[in-house]
């Protein structure tokens, strides 16, 4: 039982670390391109990215660019 959740404790933390890191990488990108969609690397973005992994992270990019529409 501790094992699980040791498990599930290092599965967020890893997702939230890559999802970070995505934001950022991709950020840079598209504000190398001139293109004027970022999302900020706050504690919500990284819980996001955590509890969701990549799809949040995509989910984010989603809102932002609602917002601009």
């Amino acid at each position: 039982m501790k094992e699980k959740g040791i498990e599930i404790i290092i599965n967020f933390i890893v997702r939230a670390v890559l999802g970070a890191a995505v934001i950022f990488f991709v950020n840079q990108f598209l504000d190398s391109q001139k293109i004027p969609v970022a999302v900020g690397l706050n504690p919500f973005t990284v819980l996001t990215g955590g509890i969701l992994g990549l799809p949040g992270v995509a989910l984010l990019y989603g809102i932002v660019c609602w917002e601009i529409l």
